[in-house]
């Protein structure tokens, strides 16, 4: 596995075979490496939506109307969809239930190191919601880490894939009841595979040069 050759050859899928669909098992592991996303403090504030049926597709494609209609076939098209959310506030529950995982998972040898952990997360997760007023986003920065990772995934696991930010929020949020469930919606992710008609394939991939973003100190 060359990560450098897969970074060069991935790209953003501008339309899919609607007939090809990704293997269980494969798209199985996907979910998998995308659990297992790494998060600030560990707090892992989303949740994600899983559309593969016809169904499933058009109740998401139900957001991209209008300036967001070109994006409709992608999702109606794809193998599968994800919807990422972000939770809009970090609850005490949501607090409770991560303590309860690390403790669980044998993460704390004393009750001192359960403490701590539990004053950590809570400290942070205040910072963010009093001292800098921003908690949501905070937590939506760590949904675009998952993102990322599933799409270096994908690439690895050679599916294509189309991150989608152009949607109805206000549309899909009523569709899926996320305002009663604590969630913002924040970006689609569309998985399958590329139709021949994808024009996007045939371009050379254009990134600004080494020069223009890294300063060495």
């Amino acid at each position: 596995m060359d990560l450098l050759n897969i970074s060069k050859s991935r790209y953003t899928t501008k339309a899919y075979d609607p007939n090809r669909k990704i293997p269980h098992e494969q798209f199985a592991r996907l979910l998998e490496i995308l659990r297992l996303t790494p998060s600030s403090i560990n707090i892992q504030p989303w949740h994600f939506f899983i559309a593969e049926n016809t169904n499933a597709k058009e109740r998401i494609a139900k957001a991209l109307v209008g300036k967001y209609a070109y994006n409709a076939p992608k999702v109606l098209d794809s193998s599968h969809t994800i919807l990422f959310c972000t939770k809009a506030d970090i609850s005490e529950q949501h607090l409770e239930n991560l303590l309860h995982q690390d403790d669980l998972h044998g993460r704390f040898k004393y009750e001192a190191a359960k403490q701590g952990q539990k004053d950590s997360r809570s400290g942070y997760v205040n910072y963010y919601r009093n001292e800098k007023g921003d908690v949501q986003r905070w937590a939506e920065n760590q949904t675009f880490i998952a993102l990322g990772q599933i799409l270096l995934a994908a690439g690895i696991e050679k599916i294509d894939a189309t991150p989608i930010g152009g949607f109805d929020e206000s549309i899909i949020s009523e569709e899926l009841g996320l305002a009663e469930q604590g969630l913002i919606p924040s970006v689609l992710l569309t998985l399958g595979y590329r139709s021949d008609a994808d024009f996007n394939a045939k371009l050379p991939k254009s990134r600004l040069s080494k020069e223009d973003i890294f300063t060495q100190l």
